[in-house]
């Protein structure tokens, strides 16, 4: 079992920020990503609303960086799954997918959201990133469901791509902030089904038909629209679950003090995984400086 100073689980914004201040203070540091280095930020068409980000930059791009710094600090980086971490221990096991196994006497849980998914017949019909497939929708009509920060910047991107872009949200009006919702305004090929859901797609290996229904009086609309594209972007939930029973939770949320202390010595909790008001890549990357700082001035007993 192989030792370290520090185990980072998750490799967004907290987890990254964490291990680059972790390693500074000289910390021999791993982090463990079951996906992509990034987390959600790294599957979005454009960062934006953080700090000196190049205009237009791409979440893959920027994921990227966060990978090259990190390794350029000294971080050691894995993709693997955690499967088992015993965080009430003094040294904390740690146990992956591919059995590799690992110990620490500090943790930082930093594992973000996950992307929310939608139940609903045709679902295997739905397309994935944005980012990446946009282009294979030139011209082509796509819907978005969801009408919050997230769903209409990507609404936006598509727009430069597609025919027609349809957002599909729960709420009368998109609950984006203004300047997304202007932005949508003074598009072109944009419209908005408010007060909505998508409750199916029909088609074999392509969607043919979209089914929409009414929150308020469940009628259903059905629109054909041929080798269409549709996004979801319904909101995310937290991925908490190594933490269940061993930690406190509130909503799904790990809870921790201003210091990402949790109740459990040497165990820090970092990014939109905490119980806290305000979710942005910036508060992320301040949670995992924060943690990482306090971990390092951790002594064991």
């Amino acid at each position: 079992m192989e030792r370290f100073d520090v185990i980072v689980i998750g490799a967004g914004p907290a987890g990254m920020s964490a291990a680059v201040y972790a390693t500074s203070r000289g910390l021999r540091t791993l982090v463990l990503e079951a996906d992509d280095v990034g987390g959600m930020i790294g599957r979005v068409s454009t960062v934006t609303h953080y700090a000196a980000v190049s205009e237009g930059e791409t979440g893959r791009a920027f994921a990227a960086r966060l990978r090259a710094q990190a390794q350029a600090a000294g971080a050691v980086i894995e993709t693997d799954r955690v499967t088992d971490v015993r965080l009430a221990e003094r040294v904390k096991p740690v146990t992956c997918a591919s059995g590799a196994r690992y110990e620490a006497s500090r943790v930082i849980v930093a594992t973000g959201m996950r992307k929310r998914t939608l139940s609903i017949l045709g679902d295997h019909l739905l397309a994935g990133s944005a980012q990446d497939e946009a282009p294979h929708f030139q011209g082509r009509a796509v819907y978005v469901v969801g009408g919050a920060d997230g769903a209409v910047k990507e609404a936006l991107h598509l727009a430069r791509f597609a025919r027609s872009v349809t957002i599909v949200c729960a709420e009368e009006r998109l609950s984006c902030i203004a300047q997304f919702r202007e932005a949508v305004e003074r598009t072109a090929g944009i419209r908005v089904i408010g007060g909505s859901t998508l409750h199916a797609l029909e088609g074999d290996d392509q969607v043919e038909r979209v089914v929409v229904r009414d929150l308020t009086t469940g009628a259903l609309t059905s629109i054909d629209d041929p080798s269409c594209g549709v996004f979801v972007y319904a909101g995310a939930t937290p991925a908490s679950e190594l933490a269940h029973d061993q930690l406190q939770l509130e909503g799904g949320f790990i809870v921790a003090n201003e210091r990402m202390e949790t109740a459990l010595p040497g165990v820090y909790v970092a990014g939109d995984v905490r119980a806290k008001q305000v979710r942005q890549v910036a508060t992320a990357v301040a949670d995992g400086a924060i943690a990482a700082i306090n971990a390092a001035q951790y002594q064991p007993r």
